[in-house]
This record gives C-alpha cells, structure tokens and sequence, in this order.
C-alpha cells in the first residue's frame, strides 16, 4: 500500500473510535438478566465469558455459548447500555488533524437499529460532524452477510471515492475481508481481548489506537 494515496478513511466504531467492551462489561456485570451471574466479573474475565472466535477476532455478545442471541437482543434494546460505550482518548483531535489534512472521514458501522445508532453516533461524534459522513447499515439489508463489504461499495459511488486511495481502520477480522473484498486498503486496530490475525491476513497493518494510525499516515 503506497500510504501517500490515501485520501479517503473509513473508521469503524466499536473498538477503534469507541470502547465497546466497556459497554460489554457494564451490560453484563449490571443489566438486570445478567448481573446475579455477572455481577463479580472482572475486566479480564470478559473473554472467559465471551469466547473469541476465528472469523471476529474479538469480543462479541453473540459468542456466549448459551445466551449470545438473548444478550445481543437485550443490549441493543436497552439505550443506556447500548450507548455506554466512549470514545478512546483524542479520537476526536486526531479526526480534526486529519481533516485540516484534507482527508475525507466517514464512520462504517453495521447495526440492528439504524435510527438509534445514528443518534447516539451523531450526540457522541458532535464536535466533528461538520466534515465527518456517519454512515450506519443494518444488518441484513443487502439480503446477505455482506453488509459492511456493499456499504462500502455503495459510498464509493455516492461519494465519488476510488477504493484504492481508501482505507478501512476495524477490528473484526471479517471486516478486513469487507475491505479487501471492496476494493479499499484494510487496517486493524487492536485492544488487550483482540487476536492475532490468521496467517493470510498477516501483512495488515494493525494499531493500537487512533494516535497511532494518524502517525502512520502522515509520517
């Protein structure tokens, strides 16, 4: 990837701009199905409680082997969980930097209520919505399990980009194939609950927060 075409960046929410397993560990350790279960958890217990598999790479409610639907429905209904989740520090000084940068910035994030995940998106991302396009897909609509890959290919058109001056920044593996897959340069970033990328996916790029990837880019 020659990183001095890079105009455009596609940052994915949970786990690059926002912590979501904060808001993972608060569900379960308070939510009123899970807190007589989960109530003495420690932070580093989350993945013992929500087991990583291949394709994700990192934690995800819909992996608890008993209950994953039941707590992906709960959280996503119950807003003070749902939006329970902040930004990492300086996300948004290292947004405005790269847009004085003149480069072109969207969210990509896949969800189950579009409405709500665009309101909380909106409240939470205020400071930098004048340049930053918020972009949300349910999950689904495209008819098959490639939202996050059309979604992509749908703002190429919309937007006028090319793919590749386009780089994608998430955590789950899946969604290094959506990049790939869609044209764009994929990124990684890490936390301490991410695994290490399959072995075909080696060469990505991974970070470990924003700081980093604007270093990366601009050096």
């Amino acid at each position: 990837m020659d990183r001095t075409k890079i105009k455009n960046i596609f940052w994915d929410v949970d786990g690059v701009l926002a912590d979501l397993n904060f808001a993972y560990f608060h569900f379960l350790t308070q939510h009123s199905n899970y807190r007589e279960r989960y109530g003495s958890m420690q932070w580093e217990q989350l993945p013992e409680v929500l087991p990583i598999v291949p394709e994700y790479g990192a934690l995800e409610l819909k992996t608890h082997p008993e209950l994953g639907t039941e707590m992906d429905r709960d959280f996503c209904a119950d807003q003070s969980f749902f939006t329970n989740r902040p930004l990492y520090p300086n996300v948004i000084e290292v947004l405005k930097e790269l847009n004085e940068r003149g480069y072109r910035q969207f969210t990509m994030s896949a969800t189950f209520d579009v409405e709500k995940k665009k309101a909380y998106l909106t409240d939470i991302l205020s400071p930098v919505t004048d340049f930053l396009v918020i972009e949300c897909v349910q999950h689904g609509e495209f008819m098959h399990d490639n939202a996050k890959t059309d979604m992509l290919k749908d703002c190429y058109q919309r937007y006028g980009l090319e793919p590749d001056e386009t780089i994608l920044v998430d955590d789950r593996i899946y969604n290094q194939h959506a990049a790939i897959d869609s044209g764009a340069h994929p990124v990684r970033m890490r936390c301490e609950f991410t695994t290490d990328l399959p072995e075909d996916l080696a060469w990505i790029p991974e970070f470990p927060n924003v700081q980093a990837v604007r270093d990366w880019l601009v050096d």
